[in-house]
């Protein structure tokens, strides 16, 4: 399966937050929404991505409290996406390798989604469950 369908299955939305915003609200956010990541935008632009890890990493480094951190201090720069011709296996090489556990979908300058670690680990499964089941039918 390719990311490009893996869209289809699960949609598009995008969480994202401004740069400028305090890391505080962006840490109530992932929280609300039951989420992970939050890309980083200004305007339509991807600036960055701010992660669970990087707010439990980072911000001791600042000795400062979530309400006086800017998201642009401890997001993780630059980021790095899939375009929706990768395929799941290649999405989950590139998220073992680097640490990942999100990655934006990116056509060109245009963002089509995200993915997580959960939606690749969950679309192998799935097919080769399909794979399985196509197996015992010609037996």
């Amino acid at each position: 399966m390719k990311v490009e369908r893996l869209l289809q299955k699960k949609g598009s939305a995008i969480h994202s937050i401004e740069p400028q915003a305090l890391l505080y609200n962006a840490l109530e956010k992932m929280s609300q929404e039951g989420i992970g990541s939050l890309l980083v935008m200004q305007e339509d632009k991807v600036e960055g991505i701010l992660t669970e890890r990087d707010y439990a990493r980072k911000l001791m480094k600042h000795g400062k409290l979530s309400k006086q951190v800017l998201v642009r201090e401890v997001m993780t720069t630059p980021v790095c996406y899939v375009t929706k011709e990768k395929t799941m296996n290649e999405c989950l090489v590139l998220m073992t390798e680097k640490h990942f556990r999100h990655l934006p979908v990116m056509e060109g300058n245009k963002l089509l989604g995200m993915i997580s670690i959960v939606d690749v680990v969950k679309s192998i499964i799935d097919q080769g469950d399909y794979m399985a089941a196509s197996f015992q039918d010609n037996f």
